[in-house]
């Protein structure tokens, strides 16, 4: 399993092998919430809101059969 330093505690966080960039994960050391931000070295980073932003759209969207950005 690939891994990536949290740039929180600079402890090592375990990505899923087919992780893309842009994917969610925590470190489990310190519970900080990280966005995946490279592949080739993985690569992350702190969360931000805009993040959070997307993410929202997109659960709302996907709940509601949306498979396109038209909307």
């Amino acid at each position: 399993m690939p891994t990536a330093i949290c740039p929180e505690c600079q402890e090592e966080v375990y990505v899923d092998a087919d992780s893309e960039q842009g994917d969610l994960v925590s470190c489990d050391e310190c519970g900080s919430d990280l966005v995946v931000v490279g592949l080739d070295p993985v690569e992350v980073d702190l969360r931000s809101e805009d993040d959070d932003d997307r993410d929202m759209d997109d659960d709302y969207h996907d709940d509601f059969g949306y498979d396109d950005d038209s909307y």
